[in-house]
């Protein structure tokens, strides 16, 4: 099953997102999997398929593995990209496998990146039951928060502690990203605390979320993972959203949730190669 002596098999997990790259490496021996590394490059404008090789090479030096050692290096996401991938994994059936890793008690995730979100529901052993997808052009997006945040001149990392801070949150779309944008060029015209702006902005975000994990019939635990799952902001009012559009989901976020697309990459390449090695084909 391995080419390793101590019987111990080694995975890579490549994420390649709109707005970064993950890659995780893992260690598995028997039942357990062990993260060795975690790293995270964002895009910014530079060549994607640099930002991958480098990713990938940053966590392999962190995990003290050379690529050789590597049994099997899955992706998912834009992964034809990686062109010394082994195999590659839809997102929503990665998210699910690296959210039930991440949280054994999750029954759905909510990934929300840079272009759009995405409810999935899932069983114990991370079958996916149910999915939902928002449209690109929909305003619950990373990319339209750093618009947003360039527009107000704050950082990303200042978003969800200005909003926390929100007394009196003011109305934007929910619809269409150009109209909330609107709605917030002229809320700053009108002389709209910032704070009071951005807690609107969430919870406009936050209504339209919990409408789709709802749609996606998700009930219990809900994981939030993607690069917004750092957004205090967001998740305190996906949790006041769920509570008063009464539906019953508890929103959990962990510290390593922006890894579960390359951490279910992981776990699904060593499944992947142990069934194929007990066929007696190569991976």
């Amino acid at each position: 099953m391995s080419g390793h002596d101590d019987g111990v098999l080694i995975t890579a997990g490549v994420d390649v997102g709109s707005g970064a790259v993950k890659t995780v490496v893992m260690r598995h021996q028997r039942d357990e999997a062990q993260v060795c590394a975690l790293r995270e490059e964002r895009i910014r404008r530079r060549d994607l398929r640099q930002v991958i090789v480098e990713n990938f090479e940053g966590a392999l030096a962190e995990a003290d593995v050379r690529k050789e050692q590597v049994d099997y290096i899955a992706t998912t996401g834009e992964g034809d990209l990686v062109e010394f991938r082994r195999g590659h994994f839809f997102g929503m059936t990665t998210h699910a496998r690296g959210g039930i890793f991440l949280d054994p008690e999750a029954r759905a995730v909510l990934d929300v990146g840079a272009l759009h979100a995405r409810a999935i529901r899932m069983d114990e052993r991370s079958r996916v039951l149910g999915y939902r997808m928002t449209s690109q052009c929909s305003s619950g997006s990373g990319q339209f928060l750093e618009n947003i945040a360039r527009y107000l001149g704050v950082s990303l990392e200042e978003l969800g502690s200005l909003s926390i801070e929100g007394k009196s949150p003011e109305e934007v779309s929910s619809i269409c990203a150009v109209l909330a944008e609107t709605d917030v060029i002229n809320m700053v015209s009108r002389g709209i605390d910032v704070r009071d702006i951005l807690k609107g902005i969430h919870l406009s975000m936050a209504g339209r979320l919990v409408r789709l994990l709802a749609a996606a019939g998700a009930r219990g635990v809900v994981l939030v993972t993607g690069g917004l799952a750092r957004d205090t902001g967001l998740t305190r009012c996906l949790r006041e959203e769920a509570v008063r559009q009464k539906v019953a989901i508890e929103v959990r976020v962990s510290d390593r949730s922006i890894y579960a697309g390359a951490l279910g990459a992981a776990l699904w390449g060593a499944f992947r190669h142990c069934r194929l090695a007990s066929r007696g084909r190569a991976a």
